[in-house]
């Protein structure tokens, strides 16, 4: 056939390269590659280290050394008397330096004191230790034949006194075979005495306590006018001394007592009379 092309024997169609087969990649499961993030390389470990144990040698070198030594003691909330007795209790800890402060043999020594009620401490760096104090409260004085002793509000024996010390203060009489000595607690009868006088100082009570009468169901008061402030048992004893002060300023010169017992129903009279104000 004219135009056609002739096949020669023999010969094959040519066969078509094969394709390259495109591979995916395989996705790391879920979480590990943020995991491994997450661990340190040795470079940082390293690193860590040395800047944990260059801190350590830092602060053992100022524990060790008077780099932070104390070498001011400042004492807030107190007297000067109280204050100076704080800061000889503390002469020991100048030098030391304020890493190695020991703070509870501190309070020990400073709470030791009868004046101090409560302290606490703070490290002011580099040098200072502060200290501030809560001072125990007198409240009255405490005659036993010759003697006085200055109690706090909370019954401790703070100190000796002179007789005439405190005249604001109440006076409080024991016999000789109640225990009193400085930086002790009263008990029994004398700590509910302490406990009733307590609210008086500074209270603009009008009359000065001479003496106190306590027993577990009595307690009387009697002022340096000649006046007798009967209390009843010791409970509500800031109502019954409220209820006193505002009613002895309308009492005659002739009363000689004034019972608040039942505060409600106060009574004031004489030896021959009485009335309810």
């Amino acid at each position: 056939m004219a135009g056609a092309r002739p096949i020669e024997r023999g010969s094959r169609p040519r066969a078509r390269p094969p394709r390259a087969a495109a591979t995916a990649p395989r996705r790391a499961p879920a979480g590990r590659s943020d995991i491994t993030r997450l661990i340190p390389t040795g470079r940082s470990l390293a690193t860590a280290l040395l800047i944990v144990a260059a801190a350590g040698v830092a602060w053992f070198g100022a524990r060790e050394t008077a780099v932070f030594s104390v070498q001011a003691i400042e004492v807030a909330g107190a007297p000067a008397g109280v204050s100076a007795q704080v800061r000889r209790s503390l002469r020991t800890t100048e030098g030391t330096s304020l890493l190695k402060f020991d703070l509870d043999a501190s309070l020990q020594a400073v709470e030791a004191l009868p004046t101090v009620a409560s302290v606490r401490f703070d490290r002011a760096f580099p040098h200072t230790l502060r200290v501030v104090v809560v001072p125990e409260r007198a409240v009255a004085v405490v005659r036993q034949g010759a003697g006085s002793y200055l109690l706090a509000e909370t019954g401790r024996v703070m100190a000796t006194s002179g007789r005439r010390d405190r005249p604001t203060l109440a006076r409080i009489w024991v016999k000789r075979d109640v225990q009193l000595r400085v930086g002790s607690h009263a008990e029994g009868d004398l700590l509910t005495a302490v406990a009733a006088v307590a609210p008086l100082p500074g209270s603009g009570f009008p009359g000065r306590v001479s003496s106190v009468t306590a027993t577990p169901t009595s307690l009387v008061l009697r002022l340096r006018s000649g006046l007798e402030v009967r209390l009843g048992d010791p409970l509500d004893v800031a109502l019954k001394l409220a209820v006193a002060a505002r009613v002895i300023p309308f009492l005659g010169s002739d009363t000689t007592y004034l019972d608040v017992a039942v505060p409600e129903r106060p009574v004031a009279g004489s030896l021959n009379s009485q009335v309810e104000p």
